[in-house]
């Protein structure tokens, strides 16, 4: 089997990206590579890009990688990362948090495109849960 994209949560919360990384493994089995980003380099509330950029590093497993961010300042630290590191194979996608993040790993499980499956997170967003 070919390499899945790769998918990156950036949250302000480590413990929160872990969460949702536990939550979406039991979805994505080990076929899709996850990491994650979450608080500042000393554990704080917060968001580092170095620990934005580590990550998306350490999804790429050549396929893409869709970057994840919860809110503010994840998706400015997100963004500053990709403006510095430029890669057409590295999106970061407006999607809400959780759903979005099953989404896209659902998605790139199934051995889909980078493109597909940054569509599907974003499409995520107009799923009503009643």
């Amino acid at each position: 089997m070919s390499a899945s994209v790769g998918i990156v949560l950036v949250s302000h919360s480590a413990e929160l990206a872990a969460g949702l990384r536990l939550l979406v493994e039991q979805i994505g089995s080990d076929t899709v590579p996850l990491a994650t980003a979450g608080g500042t380099d000393d554990g704080r509330i917060g968001t580092s890009y170095d620990l934005v950029l580590a990550a998306i590093r350490d999804a790429d497993r050549g396929a893409g990688v869709v970057v994840l961010p919860d809110l503010g300042s994840s998706v400015l630290t997100a963004r500053t990362v990709l403006e510095d590191h430029p890669s057409t194979d590295v999106l970061i996608v407006d999607a809400p948090f959780v759903e979005g993040a099953v989404a896209a790993v659902v998605t790139a499980a199934s051995g889909a495109d980078l493109k597909t499956v940054a569509d599907a997170a974003k499409e995520a967003r107009h799923v009503h849960k009643l």
